[in-house]
């Protein structure tokens, strides 16, 4: 409340420093019904704010942080089936397996293992094999995957998922389910099978490919 009460003093004496600045109103004939300017006295047309007015709004605005700011990244493509929090939860996938040179493949072994582990979701729990794991790869709390904070980022967890995936000798020679099971330890060797066709469609879409070039084929 303190950093409100300030701001409101700063805006009052704004208002007042400029009306005190602002010339006298000088009325011509016929004359302009004019209304109070505000706290700051003074006198302005009918139904229009002072000068005064307009500043302190902009300025408060500005400093409470409600002034408009501009979109971040890329509108989102819509891939059926999946919600918008999915398919932003795959671009930050895409989008650091890239960053890290790694092939459209790659990327779509990440979304893969994602949708197997997660559905796409940071999720703030695990399961019953792994009731530490957390996150979109569901890493465990066992050194190897950073911290929570880090499991939890979809950025610090896929690069953690990443790092691991390159490890994987002939990876390219691999089903994409032994690749990700080679990096998740899954219970399931086949678990991922199911997720490859939705993967490779949600990276086509995120990144303009074709099918075939997301899967290397």
């Amino acid at each position: 409340m303190d950093g409100i009460a300030a701001i409101q003093a700063r805006v009052a004496s704004i208002q007042g420093a400029l009306t005190t600045l602002a010339p006298p109103p000088v009325h011509l004939t016929p004359r302009v019904a004019t209304t109070p300017g505000g706290p700051g006295g003074g006198t302005t047309p009918a139904g229009q704010p002072s000068t005064a007015d307009v500043f302190a709004a902009a300025l408060a605005a500005e400093v409470t942080g409600t002034a408009p700011t501009a979109p971040v990244g890329p509108a989102l493509p819509t891939v059926p089936g999946f919600t918008a929090e999915q398919i932003g939860n795959a671009r930050a996938i895409v989008d650091t397996g890239k960053a890290m040179g790694l092939s459209l493949r790659d990327q779509a072994l990440g979304v893969m293992t994602a949708m197997g582990e997660s559905s796409l979701r940071v999720l703030d729990h695990g399961d019953k094999a792994g009731p530490d794991s957390r996150g979109l790869f569901q890493q465990r709390d066992n050194g190897a995957w950073g911290t929570l904070a880090e499991r939890m980022d979809p950025e610090a967890s896929s690069r953690s998922f990443f790092t691991a995936l390159t490890k994987v000798g002939a990876r390219d020679s691999m089903t994409p389910t032994a690749v990700a099971h080679a990096v998740q330890r899954n219970a399931d060797p086949n678990h991922y099978a199911r997720y490859w066709d939705d993967a490779v469609r949600v990276v086509t879409a995120l990144t303009g490919a074709s099918a075939a070039q997301v899967a290397g084929r």
